[in-house]
């Protein structure tokens, strides 16, 4: 790390500990040149891959866009928040952990798809109804028949 008043590379650190609920951490430094103290913070960086969207075009992930689908699907639906919140972290991390800088947004669908069957299987069946785009009532009623075959 340079030293922000001499510009030297030689820095040491003197103190660190957690800050921001331990989502930082503050490190007290002090150059080895012109034994100045100076205070840096750390956090990780946590990148998202970019979205490949069906038609070919590329996107930001979006946890907004993700959240709000998830809302539409469990509307009337008595799944608390937490549990929400927790299906989001989890296809967060699962896309994280592809270690990819792009993800086809068919990837993210079957994610949040095998997410909801454990936690909903109405909201599932509202989610695959748009995310499959059922052409008609036959496929939305074999959907739901592959549902009640499954022993989950």
């Amino acid at each position: 790390m340079f030293c922000p008043f001499c510009r030297a590379d030689d820095t040491k650190v003197i103190d660190s500990r957690l800050v921001a609920d331990g989502y930082q951490v503050r490190r007290r430094r002090e150059c080895t040149a012109c034994h100045e103290r100076f205070t840096t913070f750390e956090a990780a960086e946590l990148v998202m891959p970019r979205i490949i969207k069906r038609d070919g075009s590329r996107e930001p992930y979006n946890e907004d866009k993700l959240r709000s689908g998830l809302q539409r699907s469990l509307e009337k639906r008595p799944v608390p928040t937490e549990e929400v919140e927790s299906l989001i972290s989890k296809v967060e991390s699962q896309l994280r952990a592809t270690g990819e800088r792009e993800v086809q947004s068919e990837m993210i669908g079957h994610l949040i798809m095998e997410q909801l069957l454990l936690l909903d299987k109405v909201a599932y069946v509202r989610f695959a109804s748009v995310y499959r785009s059922f052409k008609d009532i036959r496929e939305f009623g074999e959907e739901i028949a592959r549902l009640g075959d499954d022993p989950s």
